[in-house]
C-alpha cells in the first residue's frame, strides 16, 4: 500500500494574501510545512500541488517535489484529484499548507484505518474533536459531525447538529478537523462528479462524498490545527517557533 501526502497551496488568499510565501524563521510558511509532512516519516512520498508559479519554484529551488495545476480549481480535492490521477498511490493524505506545526500522531490514526480496512468498507477518514462550549457549538465556521454507532459520519453542516431539543440526552457534540485521507478512488469519483444541494448550501465539500453515497470514517482526536490563517496567526507562530 502506497502512502503520500499532497499539500494544496494556492497563493490567494482572502484573508491573508500570499500568506505561504511569508517567512517563518528564516522558511516560508510553505516550505516549512512540507518539510514538516517529511519529518513524520508517514509517507512513501509528499508532493506540493500549486497554482502558483513562485510557490512551485520555492518548493524545488529547495529540493522538495511540486506539481503544478493545470486546471483552475474550487476545492483542495479537485486539486489534489487533478495531481494524483496518473501515480500509483493507494491512500492520499491531504495537508493543509499554512499548518508548518504537523502532529503526527492524528496523522497516523488517519492511516491506520486503512491498513486495517482489509474489505475495503472506507473510502475516507477525518477527524473530529469533541467540542463542549457553546460559542463553539453555535460557531458556523465550526464544522459540526454527526456519526453513526460505528463511527461512519451521517452529516456535516454549519449549523447545530443534532438539535437539541431534550437537554438531557447526553449527546456529545463534535467538530470536524479538515484532514483527510482518501482512497484515490474516491478521490478521482469527487473530481468527476457534480456539486450538488448540500454541498452547495453549505460549502463543504465532504458533503460531495456523503450525497453519492462514499463512507467516511472519523476518528475522535483531542488535536488542534495550528494554521496560518491572519498575520496575527503568523506573529504567534513566529513565536512559537
Amino acid at each position: 500500500m502506497k502512502i503520500i501526502a499532497v499539500i494544496p497551496a494556492r497563493y490567494a488568499s482572502t484573508r491573508f494574501p500570499a500568506k505561504l510565501m511569508q517567512d517563518l524563521g528564516g522558511k516560508t510558511v510553505i516550505l516549512r510545512t512540507y518539510e514538516a509532512a517529511i519529518n513524520t516519516q508517514l509517507f512513501d512520498d509528499v508532493f506540493v500541488v500549486t497554482d502558483s508559479d513562485m510557490i512551485y519554484d520555492e518548493i524545488i529551488s529547495n529540493g522538495g517535489i511540486a506539481i503544478k495545476s493545470i486546471k483552475e480549481h474550487e476545492s483542495g480535492s479537485d486539486r489534489i484529484a487533478e495531481a494524483i490521477e496518473h501515480l500509483d498511490v493507494s491512500v492520499v493524505v491531504n495537508v493543509q499548507g499554512d499548518e508548518p506545526f504537523i502532529d503526527a500522531e492524528p496523522l497516523a490514526k488517519l492511516i491506520e484505518i486503512f491498513r486495517h480496512d482489509a474489505t475495503q468498507q472506507v473510502d475516507l477518514a477525518s477527524l473530529m474533536r469533541e467540542i463542549k462550549n457553546d460559542d463553539e457549538i453555535h460557531n458556523p465556521n465550526n464544522v459540526k459531525v454527526v456519526v453513526d454507532q460505528n463511527e461512519f459520519a451521517l452529516y456535516f453542516s454549519r449549523s447545530v447538529i443534532p438539535y437539541a431539543r431534550e437537554k438531557n440526552a447526553g449527546v456529545r457534540y463534535f467538530q470536524h478537523i479538515g484532514i483527510y485521507a482518501f482512497r484515490k478512488q474516491a478521490l478521482l469519483d469527487f473530481y468527476h462528479l457534480p456539486m450538488k444541494s448540500l454541498e452547495a448550501s453549505e460549502k463543504l465539500e465532504q458533503l460531495r462524498y456523503l450525497e453519492f453515497g462514499k463512507r467516511i470514517k472519523m476518528v475522535e482526536t483531542t488535536h488542534i490545527g495550528i494554521g496560518i490563517d491572519t498575520p496575527e496567526d503568523l506573529e504567534k507562530a513566529r513565536k512559537m517557533l
